[in-house]
């Protein structure tokens, strides 16, 4: 079973080398492709002010982010619910930069590239040259992101994991998979097969009602569809 974690962070500035922080979470968890339903969520405390350029962004204000916790109250609970799914993103190596310095911060593992599938790089071979960023690809895939005024972690990671299955083809893959569902023979058409005779009854027909029929095919011609059977 594929346990695979769509993941997204919101933060106060796009580089942790300058002193920005993460400001929310959001990740849901699929299995298989399919969401499960299970879902993280946490808004934290990035304990330093917000600037005015990234609130416009997500609209995560320095007096909403005040009494929430900070990454190091959450953090066991965080890397157990990731635990060691791969982890899908959208324009990854931000998400990672963000994720690992504040792991690093606490003096914990960092978690792995390997781990990771950036959906941006996918999206750039399967439609290079085309706007790829999460609107575009709602958009050209017919996913409603109207309630997407502003970004959010878990509102983003929501839709991604829609943009993600279309990435891959896996809503296609459903299809083929439930119409190959479809034709396997049913349990009660099975359990018919094994309830044929082991020896076939013998034939109905007397040897004159062969004969009769014999003479009648021979007269239809060379050309006659019962001959090429």
């Amino acid at each position: 079973m594929t346990r695979e974690i769509i993941l997204d962070t919101e933060t106060t500035g796009l580089d942790p080398a300058a002193g920005h922080r993460i400001v929310e979470i959001g990740a849901v968890e699929l299995l298989n492709h399919v969401p499960t339903g299970r879902t993280f969520h946490v808004y934290l405390n990035p304990e330093r002010d917000m600037p005015r350029e990234a609130e416009a962004v997500h609209g995560l204000s320095s007096a909403f982010l005040s009494d929430k916790p900070l990454f190091s109250a959450v953090v066991d609970e965080f890397l157990a619910f990731i635990a060691d799914a791969s982890l899908i993103i959208h324009n990854a190596s931000f998400d990672m930069a963000f994720l690992n310095a504040e792991l690093g911060f606490l003096r914990l593992p960092s978690i792995a590239p390997e781990r990771v599938i950036d959906t941006l790089h996918i999206a750039r071979q399967k439609h290079p040259g085309s706007p790829n960023s999460l609107d575009a690809l709602c958009r050209r895939y017919g996913i409603d992101n109207s309630k997407r005024s502003k970004h959010g972690a878990l509102l983003d990671s929501e839709l991604l994991a829609e943009v993600y299955l279309e990435l891959i083809g896996g809503r296609q893959t459903a299809l083929v998979l439930e119409a190959s569902m479809a034709r396997r023979p049913s349990a009660a058409a099975t359990a018919q097969v094994g309830l044929q005779r082991p020896r076939p009854l013998p034939p109905r027909l007397t040897a004159e009602e062969r004969a009769a029929h014999d003479a009648f095919v021979a007269g239809l011609g060379d050309q006659a569809l019962w001959k090429r059977i």
